[in-house]
């Protein structure tokens, strides 16, 4: 069974997603996700260390997103060898706990990563909750993409979809 999340290769699927980056504690990173006209989202801006930065994010709008008996995220994009964050998360709640992995992309070519629930561990504010249940696939709220790790500089990273599957 396969979920199909978010097709970015519709134009108005980027509009469910909004920033938030380390601004909320007062850095000065930039980012957003916008539709290319290539048929595909591009996740994309600058990470700045100054001010106590070092992170930029966008996450999805709130909705039904789960399925249960789901063992794997899939996500079709291509990106720039950083290394990025999925996260996954259960309510709607803007600072609440997240399921996040870690993962880099291997070139410029278009690839699709199989990305086991299993892997994905809690997180609250950056840092590991070892006492969170596990993520509960039917559960999932809400998604977003991160780059974070002191990555300073520009960054881009394109999508075309993203499943559960």
């Amino acid at each position: 069974m396969l979920a199909l999340l978010f097709d970015f290769t519709d134009p108005s699927a980027a509009n469910a997603w909004h920033a938030i980056d380390d601004r909320v504690m007062g850095g000065i990173s930039r980012s957003t996700l916008r539709h290319d006209p290539a048929g595909h989202a591009v996740f994309e801006g600058t990470v700045s260390l100054e001010r106590n930065g070092g992170f930029a994010s966008v996450r999805s709008s709130s909705g039904e997103r789960g399925l249960p008996g789901a063992g794997a995220c899939l996500i079709e994009l291509r990106g720039d060898h950083k290394q990025f964050k999925l996260n996954l998360l259960t309510d709607d709640g803007f600072d609440s706990l997240n399921y996040q992995v870690s993962f880099t992309p291997k070139g410029t070519d278009w690839q699709t990563l199989h990305l086991p629930l299993a892997d994905f561990r809690a997180s609250f504010r950056g840092r590991e909750v070892s006492v969170a249940p596990p993520l509960a696939p039917a559960r999932i709220r809400q998604v977003g993409l991160m780059i974070a790790g002191r990555q300073a500089g520009s960054f881009e990273l394109h999508i075309r979809r993203i499943c559960l599957t």
